[in-house]
């Protein structure tokens, strides 16, 4: 029965047996951690055969990848990620560790430089990008970082609110977008081609408006489906618009995260720009990792089967939650939340007013959740109902533990806000 459903003498019984759970709950001692969506190291675990390559500093090619130079990144792992991406080899960049570098830095270098169709550097003007929330927190934080407005966009089960979009973009301080475009984080969602072709021919008032296109999840699938990610560079070279489409990806979730390998995929006019400012910064990426990367993957085909395993790892996890919130939320409405085919997250949300006494609750019983609110522009959820879950880390019997006590806080919750 729902909340809604009870009298108040009914409500005031649940909301006493919730405190009484919530007080064996904060005596039980837990220290649980379900913040951040980091491999667990299972997953890790799946690579360590990178770590006896490469066999030799000699690429196939042969270039020597332990000397200086190519700036372009290692070519014999630039094809492997190419296919996977969907983007011409010759369009995409292997990089260093991190893929937030990358588009930090193309943020920073059209505030110096502007971009490629740009009349002035970013800097000159007011500046807003557009932030469909829930979204990455990572994102949201470079723009803070930089000074740069951020204009809240509705996330829908498409895509970004596209309605919103267009109207966002008639003024020329929008010069870009945030999506992560498969397996969204946090709510799972993945932008139909629909949404993208739109994205991709849509007028802007801003002649150098850029879609930060971050493909973070492009492989990680929960489901043997393998759901493909629209085909912006495509898309927006097909319809006049090949500028303004940057993509972003990595293998910090495939390998391991703190030594992988970051990939930029954009136009030549962007990929020569991108190149003219990195070459001052350093005279190339770490092609020793591109190697020992592409001889341990071999070719795509190694990349999915590697991620198979992945699956085999996750999928239990993110059953687990979505049984949990089922069985112990779903019959007393009081929450919502999402159940993603891929990525790292689940997305949930509670009665409006709520999630930041949920996390607050569930902080002093041990069981540490992501801010209230993270997932939005400023850390400010206007209806303060959303809470992201990242189930990845945790072994599975303590990701039940702490599924389980969230629980019990968002009944709590609920129950305090029903009695006013």
């Amino acid at each position: 029965m729902t909340l809604e459903s009870l009298t108040r003498d009914q409500l005031e019984a649940f909301h006493a047996e919730q405190l009484r759970a919530y007080e064996d709950l904060k005596s039980a001692g837990l220290k649980l951690d379900i913040t951040r969506g980091k491999p667990a190291p299972a997953q890790l675990d799946l690579s360590n055969g990178i770590l006896a390559k490469p066999a030799t500093g000699i690429a196939a090619d042969g270039t020597d990848t332990r000397n200086y130079g190519g700036g372009t990144g290692l070519a014999q792992l630039r094809e492997i990620f190419a296919e996977l991406l969907n983007i011409p080899v010759d369009q995409l960049l292997a990089g260093n560790n991190a893929s937030l570098t990358l588009m930090h830095d193309t943020i920073v270098f059209s505030l110096l430089h502007g971009t490629v169709d740009s009349d002035a550097p970013w800097s000159a003007g007011p500046i807003k990008f557009l932030a469909p929330a829930p979204g990455y927190d990572r994102h949201f934080a470079i723009c803070q970082h930089l000074g740069i407005e951020l204009v809240l966009i509705d996330m829908l089960a498409d895509g970004p609110d596209m309605e919103a979009v267009r109207e966002a973009v008639k003024d020329p301080a929008v010069k870009g977008i945030w999506l992560v475009p498969t397996y969204s984080n946090p709510t799972g969602v993945t932008i139909t081609d629909a949404v993208a072709t739109v994205l991709a021919t849509m007028e802007t008032a801003a002649s150098d408006f850029r879609i930060y296109w971050d493909n973070a999840y492009a492989v990680h699938h929960l489901t043997e489906e393998r759901t493909a990610s629209a085909d912006i560079v495509g898309l927006c070279a097909a319809n006049g618009n090949p500028n303004r489409p940057l993509v972003f990806a990595s293998t910090s979730k495939i390998t391991f995260a703190g030594a992988g390998v970051s990939f930029f995929g954009a136009s030549p006019e962007n990929i020569a720009w991108y190149l003219k400012h990195t070459s001052i910064q350093a005279i190339g990426p770490d092609k020793v990792n591109h190697l020992r990367h592409a001889e341990f993957f071999g070719n795509a085909d190694g990349v999915l089967a590697l991620m198979d395993q992945h699956r085999e790892i996750l999928a239990p996890k993110f059953e687990a939650v979505l049984r949990i919130l089922s069985a112990r939320l779903g019959e007393h409405g009081v929450a919502t939340w999402t159940e993603p085919t891929g990525g790292y997250f689940v997305s949930l949300d509670v009665v409006d007013g709520t999630a930041s006494r949920v996390v607050a609750l569930a902080k002093e019983a041990g069981i540490a959740l992501t801010p209230a609110g993270a997932s939005f522009p400023y850390g400010k959820d206007p209806r303060d109902r959303n809470i992201r879950i990242a189930p990845s880390f945790p072994s599975l019997e303590e990701l039940e533990a702490a599924i389980e006590a969230l629980a019990t806080c968002v009944l709590l919750a609920a129950a305090e806000k029903s009695l006013g």
